[in-house]
Parts: C-alpha cells; structure tokens; sequence
C-alpha cells in the first residue's frame, strides 16, 4: 500500500453496533431486493465467488477454493458478526435470485473512513445493477444513526484537519472501468491514485490503484 500520511478528524459515523440482521428491513428498488445475509444464501454466495472474472478484483484474487471457505467468508456478515458489519445480499426482485453482495465490511478502513465495495455476477454486468444498487444501498447508509468520533484518516481525503463532513470511501483498480462509472454516477470523486505490486498469488505485477470519496454533505437521510 501506499504510505499514507494521516490527519486527526472531528466527524460522525453510523452508531455501532449496527442493527442484528433480523431487525433490519430490506429495501425494494426497480429492479432489486436489498437484504441482509441468511444461511440459505450460501449457495448462491458459493456460485458467484467461483467466478474468475469476478474474484480477480477482491484481495484473494482467485475463486473459493471450496465452499467451506465461502461459509467463513459469509460468517462476517452473519450473526453475531452482522453488528459490526453493513453488508447486504443483492437481488433480482423478479426472481429473488442472488445476482450480488455489497456494502461495509468490518475492517473496511483502507483510508481511514468506511470503504464500500460489491461484486456481482458476471452475467449481470453492464445492465445497471450495480449503479441501482449503490445509490439504493447509500440510501440505507446515510439514514443509520449517527455518533461523533474522531479519527485519524489519509490527508488527501480531506482539505485538513479539524471537523469535516463524514465521508465514505472505495478503491478500485485501474483496469476496472466499470466500477468507475458506478462510483461516478453515484457522486464519488476521485481523490487519490498510486501504483504498487500486486502481491496475490499468481499476479506479480504492478497495479494501479485508484481512490474514491462520497460526503456526506448534502445527502438526504
């Protein structure tokens, strides 16, 4: 990672611990459902991590080497991991098939803030989803309650130290073109972007990574 230089911040985040999983409501857009994590989804969590187009952008960068490992992977978001996580199943309101997951993982602090990410199933790439997911989902995360803190986040995520609005961050590579335009569309902006190896099996190379930021100034909730 890149060598960040941090600054100490007076701002708000989400109320922890967040609700349990049964006391959350999904949400309906479009052409989605948004809903927590249940023990049934673990096939259909298993058929979207065995995806090579999808698992090359995630830190393991390769597909679940069985579905042992994706029941661990699921167990963060499951109780009583889902009060320290924000992540949601995404699907097809349609159908109810599983077409994705998303959201704020506990650790998720690449750059001092909360970090949101998603992935979906390749057969559903470049119809909308993602887009509709994510302002759907931002939704959700701009009305959770809120409690000042104060935090030691990257300097460039902000104009200096002191009070600043709350932000929500996203990193992505390069290559992935995609998410960009999804980040965009939903008002991210970029405010960083460094080079360094890529050290997950199998890669050795170079990557260019790129961050993104969304504050809070302005959102409804």
């Amino acid at each position: 990672m890149s060598v960040e230089v941090k600054v100490n911040v007076k701002t708000t985040l989400p109320t922890t611990p967040f609700l349990p999983n049964v006391e959350r409501k999904p949400i309906r857009t479009e052409r989605l459902i948004i809903r927590p994590f249940s023990e049934d989804d673990l096939d259909a969590l298993h058929s979207l991590r065995t995806q090579p187009e999808v698992m090359m952008y995630t830190a393991i960068g390769r597909i679940a080497a069985n579905k042992e490992e994706t029941r661990d992977v699921m167990a963060r978001y499951l109780p009583p991991n889902d009060l320290e996580t924000y992540n949601n199943v995404i699907c097809l309101a349609s159908t109810g098939e599983l077409i994705g997951i998303g959201g704020v993982s506990k650790g998720g602090r690449f750059f001092g803030w909360p970090e949101v990410g998603y992935l979906f199933k390749k057969e559903f790439w470049g119809q909308g989803y993602a887009t509709e997911f994510l302002r759907g989902w931002l939704g959700l995360w701009w009305a959770l309650p809120r409690s000042e803190v104060e935090l030691g986040v990257d300097a460039q995520s902000v104009d200096g130290p002191g009070e600043v609005p709350e932000l929500l961050t996203a990193f992505i590579e390069g290559s992935n073109t995609r998410s960009r335009r999804v980040l965009e569309k939903a008002g991210f902006r970029e405010f960083k972007q460094w080079t360094e190896r890529d050290t997950r099996e199998g890669y050795d190379r170079d990557a260019t990574l790129i961050g993104f930021v969304l504050s809070s100034a302005g959102q409804k909730n």
